[in-house]
Order: structure tokens, then sequence, then C-alpha cells
């Protein structure tokens, strides 16, 4: 039987695409999660002990970096009705980005932070060499420790978290030679993007590097054989693709002509599922593609405009899956732009 070939246009750069193994998505449910009026950001989900568990950032004083922002850990037992477990902040410094990890029967919350004294700090003054990761964690996920300094993070940017075998591995974006010539914000030119190790999930040590130059967001997965998977943010107009066998030093990079901003990478069922911000002709969006033969093929564009994106997944018992992402695409009664947090439910179509 011959291949079924389908034109896909939903805003992507027109491609053909080989879809015959690749199933379509029925996105249903789609609801806005949490909104207390601040700027709420930065999303990340995860299954843990028969729960899910939400996390994002809050700020009342918007997007850019402020001392008053804070990490809210949220907890359900059916994804629809959602208690706040946990908040926590930094003092002077900006906590964002956090991202969870299941390790040594702990869950972990990690969160980048940067460094911005008593007020809000200009854009021209963000210090990439002044970052610096926290963490909370718990046992229980009723009790949680206070944040923790992760040693081995100083001068980087800490983003997503893996395991595999009895260590973790976290992408820590820094300067090359922690130069003084540029801020390092923006994804610029002198910025690497490291992969860091740890025994304990809170010390840390270098690895290897995964981009020596424009180095950004990356998500890694592991396969079970040990192999290597990921997806790297990369300019304004591209994505890599990354892969390595172990021990992961000698690395395949590969561009993706999509971008991908805030990249999530998951495995739903026997697939691998990709999230992220595009630009499109309408705005930034939030989509979501099949990762299959180093191309990503769409499934679906979420609702979302403005300011938006950083999803998180979770496959259901059922092979279904769930969906989190940020969006400043509504408004409030006042008409006034809110930036809130959304979750959908995703239904795999059967052919």
């Amino acid at each position: 039987m011959m291949p079924t070939w389908i034109f896909l246009l939903i805003g992507f750069t027109s491609q053909l695409y080989a879809v015959d193994a690749l199933p379509q998505v029925e996105v249903t449910n789609i609801r806005l999660a949490y909104h207390n009026g601040e700027h709420n950001a930065f999303t990340d989900l995860i299954r843990w002990k028969g729960k899910f568990w939400l996390t994002f950032r809050s700020c009342p004083d918007g997007h850019m970096v402020h001392p008053t922002s804070s990490i809210r850990i949220l907890c359900s037992s059916d994804t629809l009705e959602w208690k706040e477990v946990h908040r926590f902040s930094v003092p002077r410094r900006d906590t964002r980005d956090p991202h969870f990890m299941v390790f040594q029967d702990k869950l972990f919350a990690y969160t980048g932070t940067w460094w911005s004294g008593d007020d809000t700090l200009p854009r021209e003054d963000y210090d990439l060499n002044k970052h610096l990761g926290y963490a909370v964690y718990s046992e229980s996920g009723e009790s949680w420790s206070e944040p923790t300094q992760l040693e081995g993070t100083y001068g980087h940017y800490i983003w997503r978290a893996a395991t595999h075998g009895e260590k973790a591995y976290l992408c820590g974006r820094r300067k090359r030679n922690y130069s003084e010539q540029e801020t390092g914000a923006g994804g610029a030119s002198i910025v690497e993007s490291a992969m860091l190790e740890s025994e304990d999930g809170l010390n840390w040590r270098f690895h290897s590097l995964f981009q020596a130059d424009r180095g950004n967001e990356t998500a890694f997965l592991f396969e079970e054989n040990g192999s290597l998977l990921a997806i790297s943010r990369c300019g304004s107009d591209t994505a890599q693709l990354g892969t390595a066998a172990p021990p992961w030093t000698e690395k395949k990079i590969v561009d993706l002509p999509t971008y991908l901003g805030g990249p999530m990478l998951a495995r739903w069922g026997a697939r691998y599922v990709v999230g992220g911000r595009r630009n499109t002709e309408n705005g930034t969006k939030t989509a979501l593609y099949w990762l299959a033969d180093e191309a990503l093929s769409p499934i679906v564009e979420l609702p979302s405009g403005g300011d938006n994106s950083y999803p998180g997944f979770v496959e259901l018992d059922d092979g279904s899956g769930l969906v989190s992402w940020y969006s400043s695409h509504e408004k409030n009664s006042d008409g006034e732009s809110i930036t809130a947090i959304y979750l959908a439910n995703l239904i795999l179509e059967k052919p």
C-alpha cells in the first residue's frame, strides 16, 4: 500500500510530510487553569505519586526581571481541580522557568534566577554571570524544603533536567569564558549551552557542551538504552535536534527549520511530542509537533497569542495527553490582556 501524503497548511512553511504513521490529535477541554491578576508564565507538568503537579512563575510586575516573582506549585487528582501546595521566592532574585524532576524518590522543582537587587532590573543590566540555580524538593508533596542553592550553577541559567540511571542531567546556559563583554541575555552569540550532571540533584558539575554558540533552552530525554535525544531553541528562525550515545560527549546536531521558544520534549506512547512557541503572520503561537525521522510534523496550534509558550506534557492512563502552557491572548472584564495558565486534553484520533 502506497504511503499517504497530505499537504499540511496551518501557517507553517508549506511542506509535504509522510504522515501515515503519525495520528491526528483532537484538542478538547481547553480551560483556563490559573489566573490571579499577575503575570503567570513558564509552565511545567508532571505525574508523581498518582497525582498531577503543575508549576509556573507568578509576578505582579510582569514578564521581565523583578524580585517580586515567585514559583507556584499546584496539585490535582483529576486535572480539573487544582490546589496550590507550595510557593517560594528567592530574596533579591527573579525566579523563573520552573521545571520538575523526579529523582531518588523526591520531586524537585528547579528555577533559574537573575540577580535583581531590591527593585526591577533594567534589561541592560542583566548579567548571566550572576545567574544562579535554586531548587525546592519534597518526598511527599505536602512538605517542601526551603529554596536550596544549586552548587556548581553560579553563572549558569539552568533550565530543564532529566535523569538516567543514578545521575541527573541539567541544561545550563553560560557565557563563554564567563565573558564580561555582553550581558548574555537573549541568546547572545557568546552563550554556550552546557550539560551539567549530579548524583543528588543539588550539587552539579560540568559534563559537556551541547551548543557551543548561541546556546539556549534545551530539553533532554534519555532512552532506556542510554541514548540521548534533545531539542534546543536556537536563534530566531530555527531549532536544533541533538542525539548522542553514552557517555554523550560526542553529539550529532541537526538544524530544524522551525523556531521553538521554550521547547518541550516528551515521549507519548511510542512517539515523541515537541512543543514550543513559533512565529506566524498572526504573531507568536504555542504549537505541538510530532518528532520523527529528524523532522517536526505539526500537530496543532493551541489557543495562544502575545506572550506565550513554555508547555508541559503528561501522558494519561488511557493513552491521551494533557498539555499546559501560558498565554496572553485573552482579556479581562476591563478589556485588558491577562497572562494566564491554560490546560487542554489531547485525544489521539483513530485512523
